[in-house]
């Protein structure tokens, strides 16, 4: 597996990561446990020492899963969890949607080291913005703890460039995670500028568009009331009628390259830039093999230039979120 490093930090991980949300979080009905655990490892036997969980995921539940199938090999892997939310210690959510106060990080960072079964954090973002504690206090929370050892690099997450130039000046920021792929261009605008400028590593997550640039999906697929995307405007059955162009661009290329859809939209996620990781999700083996796929997969500039002229004669239809959650994000 390729290595890459997240921006100009020492923090050096597998060219693609794994989102393990999906495993307890948004995506019903998860496997059983133990399914979950035997990808984990596989994971890592195939070179992957990335891996994306939060505490929100359950909520808890993910990291105690992370903790407990990634102990055997946690010398040789990076574990990137989040703080942010309002959380109760016994599970429930609090009075507020976010709450990224100082004392409540520090406290919720005990939390996700006895799950998570380490003694250190490689990478804790702030999962969403809080409006009502300054960005700096954040950062300044985060840079005690990584004073105390208990986290190693500082990481924000769906920040806008003002808010990482804010926090960068008082803990520097190893990475950036937002949504990125060919179907959610924004980060292009003004993002992607300000991390190269401050030499901070971006990792995309939903790289794949929540499963549809896989094309395994149309405008007739039924998604449970439980599943996130029941109430995404982006997969309503005319958005996604609309939207299978994209997919069908993404086809057209990798039959040329012997490349399934998916593989193609990862390999040019990588080819964007040399400090991007995406951490595509999924619950199977076969998938997580045809994601992997991707790394090997080359895109000249010639590819690109195609990629890009046919991608821009496409409109994508449909909100990526509902408006009360696209609220939550601070870009």
């Amino acid at each position: 597996m390729q290595k890459r490093k997240l921006g100009k930090s020492n923090l050096e991980v597998s060219a693609l990561g794994l989102g393990c949300m999906g495993m307890s979080f948004s995506y019903k009905p998860f496997p059983e446990k133990q399914a979950s655990i035997d990808l984990l490892r596989a994971a890592v036997e195939r070179g992957v020492t990335f891996f994306d969980t939060a505490e929100v995921y359950g909520p808890f539940i993910n990291e105690e899963l992370l903790g407990e199938a990634l102990a055997p090999f946690r010398a040789k892997i990076a574990i990137a969890t989040k703080f942010g939310f309002d959380i109760n210690p016994d599970g429930s959510r609090g009075a507020r949607p976010t709450n990224s106060q100082p004392e409540h990080i520090k406290q919720a960072v005990e939390g996700s080291l006895k799950r998570l079964k380490t003694d250190v954090i490689d990478l804790y973002y702030q999962h969403r913005v809080d409006p009502e504690v300054p960005i700096e206090d954040v950062a300044g929370a985060v840079k005690d703890l990584i004073a105390a050892g208990k986290v190693k690099h500082f990481g924000l997450s769906e920040a806008g460039a003002q808010t990482i130039r804010r926090a960068h000046a008082v803990q520097p920021v190893t990475a950036l995670q937002s949504e990125y792929s060919l179907w959610y261009r924004r980060p292009e605008e003004d993002i992607i500028p300000t991390l190269e400028e401050l030499g901070i590593g971006f990792v995309p997550f939903s790289p794949l568009g929540k499963g549809f640039l896989t094309g395994k999906m149309d405008e007739r697929t039924k998604f449970d009331s439980t599943d996130i995307r029941s109430s995404i405007p982006r997969f309503s059955p005319e958005a996604r009628e609309v939207n299978q162009a994209l997919v069908d661009l993404l086809g057209q290329i990798g039959a040329r390259k012997k490349a399934t859809p998916a593989q193609i939209a990862l390999a040019w996620l990588l080819a964007q830039k040399p400090w991007i990781v995406p951490i595509p999700g999924t619950t199977k083996l076969h998938r997580l093999d045809e994601n992997l796929g991707a790394v090997q997969i080359e895109l000249s500039a010639n590819d690109l230039r195609g990629i890009e002229s046919a991608a821009s004669k496409i409109t994508i239809e449909g909100a990526r979120y509902p408006e009360h959650i696209e609220k939550m994000t601070g870009l």
